[in-house]
């Protein structure tokens, strides 16, 4: 090959899987990735959106999915991803929705409707919290019950799917997808040696040998590349805006914690004021007790002073008292001797 070329590249991978000399490619694609939903191969599929070399020309935002219809009405959907871009899950879910029911016309009736599949390769993982690289999603109930046969949507990230052995078909797509921006017609590997992978490696060639052909896949490229920068800008603004958010929000926190501690700090200086006017009440209380208890004693040596002092009057006046009393015996003995001299004075 003059150049290697990535197939995941969105021209290539449409030439791959959309071109009409390429269906038994999209078939043994289908049968690969879908081994075990589908009741047997499918023999026959018709490309809704068949690639044309002249639609990647000029046109960058050219419709790279590859959508077909199989012989029962099933509908596929395949599309490759490279960037994941914000709300990409709702995109897939939408685009899968879209598929499934537009196949109804004004008035048509439910009964035709066929289930529809929709196969994502992701070039960036989608599902960091998950290890595995391949998922199914299909209408379930909790217990696995199914609503209605609709189909379902399968995811391929190629970046969780490095597949040292092919034991499958499957694996071998995705190690065709993972590692074909490597490979190169002339020294081929054992597991490209299949009729398959040859048909798809002449696709790459094209690709590689033809220049006009190199040149649209180059344009792709660039694009891509653009686009691509054009995400890491923008992340590593969101980044930086996440950065100063975090930084706002810690400086906020800061002044949250700050005014707590300023908050604290008054409380526990309210909580000190009282405990000191507590304090203080209590020794004021307690000296209006003492006061009150300094009052009392002096009222009781008070009443102790007048009751001795009335002890004393008391005393005095008994003594008063007896000392009138000796006198009024004095006088009254003196009285009687008095009249004993008298008595004795007339006897003589």
């Amino acid at each position: 090959m003059k150049h290697r070329i990535d197939p995941k590249i969105d021209c290539v991978f449409k030439a791959l899987l959309g071109a009409e000399r390429n269906r038994r490619l999209l078939m043994h694609f289908l049968n690969a990735v879908l081994a075990g939903e589908l009741a047997g191969p499918l023999a026959a599929v018709e490309i809704l959106n068949p690639y044309n070399d002249r639609e990647f020309l000029d046109d960058k935002l050219s419709i790279v999915d590859v959508k077909a219809r199989d012989a029962t009405g099933r509908l596929y959907q395949i599309e490759i991803q490279l960037l994941n871009v914000a709300e990409l899950p709702a995109r897939i879910l939408y685009g899968w929705a879209d598929l499934y029911s537009a196949q109804l016309r004004d008035g048509e009736s439910y009964d035709r409707l066929r289930p529809t599949y929709a196969i994502w390769l992701l070039g960036q993982p989608l599902r960091a919290d998950v290890a595995e690289g391949v998922h199914r999603f299909r209408l379930r109930d909790e217990r696995g019950r199914s609503l209605l046969d609709c189909g379902g949507i399968w995811l391929l990230e190629l970046s969780k799917c490095p597949v040292e052995r092919v034991e499958t078909e499957q694996d071998r797509w995705l190690k065709f997808f993972v590692e074909g921006h490597r490979l190169d017609d002339a020294h081929l590997p054992d597991w490209m040696r299949t009729e398959e992978m040859r048909q798809a490696m002449s696709t790459l060639k094209a690709f590689s040998e033809k220049e006009r052909a190199y040149h649209r896949y180059q344009a792709r490229q660039n694009y891509l590349r653009q686009q691509q920068s054009i995400q890491n800008h923008l992340e590593a603004l969101q980044a930086e805006a996440e950065r100063a958010q975090a930084e706002i929000e810690r400086a906020q926190a800061e002044v949250e914690r700050a005014q707590a501690e300023i908050a604290r700090t008054q409380a526990e200086a309210e909580h000190a004021r009282a405990d000191a006017e507590r304090a203080q009440a209590d020794k004021e209380r307690a000296q209006a007790d003492k006061e009150r208890a300094q009052a009392e004693v002096e009222r009781a040596q008070a009443d102790k002073e007048r009751a001795q002092a009335e002890v004393e009057r008391a005393q005095a006046d008994a003594e008063r008292a007896r000392a009138d009393k000796e006198r009024e015996r004095a006088e009254k003995e003196a009285a009687l001797v008095k009249i004993e001299r008298l008595k004795a004075l007339l006897r003589n």
